[in-house]
């Protein structure tokens, strides 16, 4: 065999683990068509936050005029896709090195299987004792007339010009984050929704309190509404749909979602079971085929598919594979955030979980822009935080609205996961101020 161990795809569910299987003797190989690092460093996260992050500025500027601050500055698209490119566009290279420097082989271009054990990459076969699959999802797209006209996600991340009006569909975390984003660099926003529940994931009524705040900033909701096709006209993109609906926009997101990568692999050829979901596997990430494991987006799995739990899975593939381990993975509480303005973060048990339960939680909110001084310093419009214990009281979850609800909750993740509870919390000393020093006044 050419490797102990040959990843197909490069992103946060590869090198993570990767990297640590070569330091460890290992012979490792990575194989990837795209760019390395994977969508999140590359097409996805990265880009977006770094895309944002004069949008989190502004609403901290705006929030302190008349507070010692006066005036407020212009948002610049082009000067912000420039600093995005400048920061984003090295990291692929600079992943590959990585992988390089710890020993690991990288192979560059699409791999299909052979059999088994062996992948084929322009001709050249390579075989391994043990193969993973890190082939991630691609955007959903609407099949309806006219959806060539549509862009995805990658598209967005990159638009050199920001249109005069911008329509997302869909209403999950990519069409929220961009609208937060276009609206704050001055386009016309209009979201259209299938139906009418937004961020799903996440607690409805803090949910509410940010399609409120998008809506006072000129976002336009359009709910209930099933699109039926897409035509060029000479006033622009002409949405149309049932009942007679119709929309006229520049620029046109599908953020219906996304599709795990599954086709022109021979996958079939193989016998490796899919579904529709993804690839299933086992606690020890391997699939219907014991030799062939996976982690990140394209698995089943009931956790969120986010880049923090791919980068885990790895790092427990490198455990598992090294002797450090014999046991399933265990997956701890997993923390996520949508990074709209204000941003909502949640982690373990829900408030509508919660609520559903009296018997078993205890749930708890506070108003940390109407009670917290240390919050009132920035004049935050919008803050607030709900707490879930458990009958032994134990902090089981929390869900925070607010600018700094990641750090928040960030921060409150070792509370609940290391199980600590009154009196024990009185050993941790936190600087004062903090986030941290407030958030634990509450718990």
């Amino acid at each position: 065999m050419d490797f102990d161990v040959l990843f197909l795809g490069s992103g946060q569910g590869a090198w993570n683990g990767a990297i640590p299987m070569a330091k460890a003797g290992l012979r490792v190989g990575v194989i990837e068509e795209g760019l390395f690092g994977g969508v999140c460093t590359n097409r996805g996260c990265n880009a977006k936050i770094t895309l944002d992050r004069p949008v989190a500025l502004l609403r901290q500027i705006e929030a302190m005029q008349g507070q010692g601050i006066t005036g407020v500055p212009q948002l610049n698209w082009e000067d912000n896709m420039s600093h995005k490119h400048a920061v984003i566009d090295q990291l692929a290279a600079a992943n590959q090195q990585k992988l390089i420097a710890a020993g690991v082989k990288t192979i560059i271009g699409h791999g299909v299987f052979q059999d088994e054990h062996t992948l084929v990459v322009d001709g050249q076969s390579y075989t391994a004792e043990k193969i993973v699959l890190v082939t991630g999802r691609l955007p959903h797209r609407l099949t309806i007339p006219g959806n060539e006209l549509f862009h995805d996600s990658t598209d967005f991340l990159a638009m050199p010009q920001m249109p005069a009006r911008v329509t997302l569909i869909g209403g999950g975390y990519i069409a929220m984050e961009f609208a937060t984003i276009a609206n704050a660099f001055g386009a016309d926003v209009t979201v259209i929704l299938r139906g009418q529940q937004v961020l799903r994931d996440f607690y409805p009524p803090y949910v509410e309190e940010v399609i409120k705040d998008l809506t006072q900033r000129g976002v336009k909701f359009h709910f209930n509404e099933t699109l039926q096709e897409a035509q060029e006209t000479s006033q622009g993109i002409e949405l149309r749909g049932a009942n007679g609906y119709r929309h006229l926009t520049d620029y046109v997101v599908d953020a219906t979602g996304r599709v795990p990568r599954l086709d022109g692999m021979n996958f079939e050829k193989i016998g490796l079971a899919t579904t529709a979901e993804g690839i299933p596997v086992n606690g020890y990430l391997q699939t219907n085929l014991p030799h062939i494991y996976g982690t990140g987006d394209v698995l089943v799995k009931t956790v969120p598919k986010i880049t923090p739990v791919a980068a885990y899975e790895s790092q427990y593939l490198a455990r598992l594979f090294t002797g450090k381990t014999i046991e399933p993975i265990q997956y701890p509480i997993i923390a996520q955030t949508v990074f709209t303005s204000p941003r909502i973060a949640t982690a373990g048990v829900s408030p509508m979980v919660a609520a559903a339960h009296p018997d078993r939680y205890t749930v708890t909110s506070v108003d940390y822009a109407a009670k917290d001084w240390f919050h009132q310093v920035g004049n935050e419009p919008l803050n607030l935080i709900t707490f879930v214990h458990d009958q032994e009281g134990y902090l089981v979850g929390v869900t925070n609205l607010g600018p700094d609800a990641v750090e928040t909750v960030n921060g409150l993740l070792d509370v609940m996961n290391q199980k600590i509870k009154a009196p024990d919390q009185e050993e941790l000393i936190y600087i004062f101020p903090s986030l941290a020093h407030s958030y634990m006044k509450y718990i």
